[in-house]
C-alpha cells in the first residue's frame, strides 16, 4: 500500500468509526453485549489509534497534489481564529457538559447550560471544525483535505448524532437543556433562549487557551517541520 492509500484508508477508517458506529445502531449492539462502560474505553482506545494512524498517515503521504494556494492574510486570519478554538477546547475540557463522559450529571442542576454552553453545546466538537477548516483553507493540498475533511465531517454529523443519542437517553431532561442552548454558537443568546455570562468562563480560561495557543504555535515547527509564525512577519 502506497503512503497516499494509506492516508486514504485512514481517513475512511475514521468517518466509517465515527459515523457508522458510533451514531448508528451498531452502537447499541455492542453496548448490549459488552456495556457502556468497556464500550466508551474501546471506543476512545480505536479513536486514538485511528487518529494515530491518520497523523502518521498524512505525515508520510507529504503534500500530495497542491489545490490552492492560501494567500498570507488568508493563513494569518485562520491563526487568529484558532485561538478561540483553543478557548473552546479548554472550555470544553474544563466545564461540565451533558454529553461528556464526565457530566452525566449536568441535566439534574437547576440550570444544566452555563459558561460556553450558553454559546453552544457542542463547544469541543466546534473546536475541532475551526481547526480543521483553518487548516484545510491554509495547506490547499489534497492530502490535507482528507486528514481535516474527516476530522471535519465527523464533527459536522457528531453534533446531531450526539443531540439524538441523548434526547433518546434522557427524555425527561434533555429537552430542557437544548432548549436553552443551541448547536451553531450564539444562536440562543440571539433567540432570547439564554444569555451570555462571562463571569462563568472566568479569566484563567481565556488566559489558559492564550498560552496554550501561544505554545502550540512555537512548538508546531518541532512537530510538524512548518513555522506558522512566519507569517505574522510578513
Amino acid at each position: 500500500m502506497t503512503t497516499f492509500a494509506s492516508l486514504v484508508v485512514a481517513a475512511i477508517a475514521w468517518v466509517a468509526v465515527h459515523i457508522g458506529v458510533a451514531g448508528t445502531a451498531v452502537r447499541g449492539a455492542i453496548v448490549s453485549r459488552i456495556g457502556e462502560t468497556a464500550f466508551r474505553g474501546l471506543f476512545v482506545v480505536l479513536s486514538l489509534a485511528l487518529l494515530y494512524w491518520l497523523g502518521t498517515a498524512y505525515g508520510a503521504a507529504g503534500p500530495v497534489e497542491q489545490l490552492w494556494v492560501a494567500p498570507r492574510w488568508l493563513v494569518v486570519a485562520g491563526m487568529w481564529l484558532l485561538l478561540p478554538a483553543v478557548l473552546l477546547l479548554v472550555c470544553a475540557v474544563s466545564q461540565p457538559n451533558p454529553t461528556s463522559i464526565t457530566g452525566k450529571g449536568a441535566l439534574e442542576r437547576e440550570e444544566p447550560a452555563t459558561g460556553m454552553l450558553r454559546v453552544t453545546r457542542h463547544p469541543m466538537l466546534w473546536a475541532f471544525i475551526l481547526w480543521a477548516v483553518v487548516h484545510m483553507a491554509a495547506l490547499g493540498t489534497l492530502s490535507a483535505l482528507l486528514l481535516t475533511g474527516a476530522i471535519l465531517v465527523t464533527a459536522l454529523v457528531g453534533m446531531p448524532s450526539l443531540d439524538a443519542k441523548y434526547a433518546a437517553r434522557y427524555p425527561q431532561r434533555w429537552p430542557r437543556f437544548a432548549a436553552a442552548t443551541s448547536i451553531v454558537p450564539f444562536v440562543a443568546i440571539a433567540q432570547g433562549r439564554n444569555r451570555l455570562v462571562l463571569r462563568e468562563i472566568g479569566w484563567l480560561r481565556p488566559w489558559l487557551a492564550i498560552v496554550l495557543w501561544g505554545v502550540l504555535i512555537a512548538l508546531h515547527p518541532l512537530a510538524f517541520e512548518v513555522n506558522p509564525a512566519r507569517f505574522f512577519h510578513g
